[in-house]
């Protein structure tokens, strides 16, 4: 019987923190802390033991990502006010050409919503997928679910948004190949989407005018005339805040990488290597994106302006701060109980790969209680103090499991479905469904497939 009691500790956990995030006006902060002290009692833990890991789990959690998250957070506000993100769907369409639209925003959403909100992401760039449907004579749902689509996906796996950034901490692996993965994941899901979305104009050919001609007229008025009133930075600037940090956590991956081949090994005190080190640690690197936003894409907005809109992007950041901290809390509950361990030598036995929990438990999270960031925070926090005690097992797959199995169907309780189908027009809620739910999905499905593929390379 003491063998089960740390197991159905964690079950009676996780139901608690279901329940109390569905059922009570409970905060997921406070669920998680509540299911972190069961999960630690019933582990073996003494309540004052059970504080002090809370406490630790916390902290270490944060000191990893904590100011990563602030700084990404920073960048990205800086774009969505100065207009860099509309110059780069704008440069995108062009390039591509009339009835390419689709493609053109898919690529804009995989862009931006690496350091954009995805919800903010899609009211900035939505009015410009309705201008184009009306000009283009195109499908608006066509227009809408892929840049929708491009959007949710790098947003879901894809760190410097909080949600991949928390789990590459809690996983404790480099956001740097987090960043790189979780990229190369993202381009089969966006464009699986993308045909998705090409296959609805045939399906719902009412849509190709989703408002009364009317109401299609003032929206592309009035989004005509927000463009002209606003000049836009040049799209060369536009991408510099977004390439810089990237290339440069690149660089310091690469180098580590090379550190490893003979002829340069004990190379690392060399002055390249220990610039790159420096330049490539994302505090540092995401710092010189906040800097270059600031300084080239506002030159001429006063500081306090600046500051304003900096410190207006760092007020959404603070309950994502503490919901990660709790996940890593939790997480180093079960590490330091016996539950990890005897769950660890359960899974080791099933006829799955370990790698696959992650993606199993975020997906059930997801389904039961909509958010993607909770999903994968709460999934990681579960699933890494177990697969982390079983030999062989790589944990950036693992962490990209968490991080792609938050992707499974968004409805009711996502409030990216209401945005998406509501700002289109969709009131029925079978449409709904197959306009956004199957989407993601979709998606879901086809990450799935990358993450075996990339569990049999790595």
């Amino acid at each position: 019987m003491e063998f089960y009691i740390p197991i159905i500790g964690l079950g009676v956990a996780v139901f608690t923190l279901i329940f109390l995030v569905l059922r009570t006006r409970i905060h997921v902060l406070l669920a998680m802390l509540i299911a972190a002290v069961i999960a630690g009692i019933a582990g073996g833990l003494t309540m004052g033991n059970v504080v002090e890991v809370i406490a630790k789990g916390f902290g270490s959690t944060l000191g990893n990502i904590g100011i990563v998250i602030g700084l990404g957070i920073m960048m990205g506000r800086i774009l969505e006010v100065s207009g860099a993100t509309e110059q780069i769907a704008y440069s995108l369409i062009k390039w591509l050409g009339k009835k390419h639209e689709e493609w053109a925003l898919t690529i804009t959403g995989y862009i931006v919503s690496i350091p954009i909100f995805v919800n903010s992401a899609f009211v900035i760039l939505y009015p410009l997928a309705k201008a184009l449907a009306k000009k283009g004579k195109r499908n608006i749902l066509t227009l809408g679910v892929a840049l929708a689509g491009g959007l949710v996906v790098t947003h879901h796996v894809v760190p410097p948004t909080p949600g991949p950034l928390g789990v590459a901490g809690i996983f404790g692996v480099s956001i740097g190949t987090m960043m790189l993965a979780g990229m190369i994941l993202a381009v089969p899901c966006v464009i699986g989407i993308t045909f998705y979305a090409k296959w609805l104009e045939i399906k719902y050919p009412e849509y190709f005018f989703a408002d009364t001609e009317e109401n299609s007229q003032q929206i592309h008025q009035h989004y005509m005339e927000e463009k002209a009133n606003k000049p836009l930075p040049s799209l060369f600037l536009s991408f510099l805040p977004i390439i810089v940090p990237i290339a440069l956590i690149f660089i310091n991956v690469i180098n580590g990488l090379l550190l490893r081949i003979n002829v340069l090994a004990g190379k690392e005190n060399h002055l390249y290597f220990q610039v790159f080190d420096f330049l490539g640690s994302p505090i540092i690197a995401l710092a010189i994106s906040v800097l270059l936003a600031v300084y080239t894409l506002m030159p001429k907005v006063s500081k306090h302006e600046v500051i304003e809109h900096l410190e207006a992007g760092l007020q959404t950041v603070g309950i994502i701060l503490l919901v990660t901290g709790a996940g890593g809390a939790l997480g180093a509950v079960l590490n330091e109980s016996s539950t990890g361990k005897l769950l660890a030598q359960y899974i080791a036995g099933l006829p799955i790969t370990p790698v696959l929990i992650p993606f199993i438990i975020a997906t059930l999270i997801r389904i039961i209680q909509g958010s993607g960031t909770v999903a994968m925070i709460t999934s990681a926090s579960i699933s890494a103090p177990i697969i982390s005690q079983i030999p062989d097992i790589n944990m950036l797959v693992a962490a990209q499991a968490a991080a792609m199995g938050s992707l499974f169907f968004g409805y009711f309780n996502d409030s990216l479905f209401w945005m998406v189908n509501r700002m289109m027009g969709i009131k029925d809620a079978k449409q709904q469904m197959i306009v956004w739910s199957i989407p993601t999905t979709i998606a879901w499905g086809i990450g799935l497939c990358g993450l075996l593929l990339l569990n049999l390379i790595m």
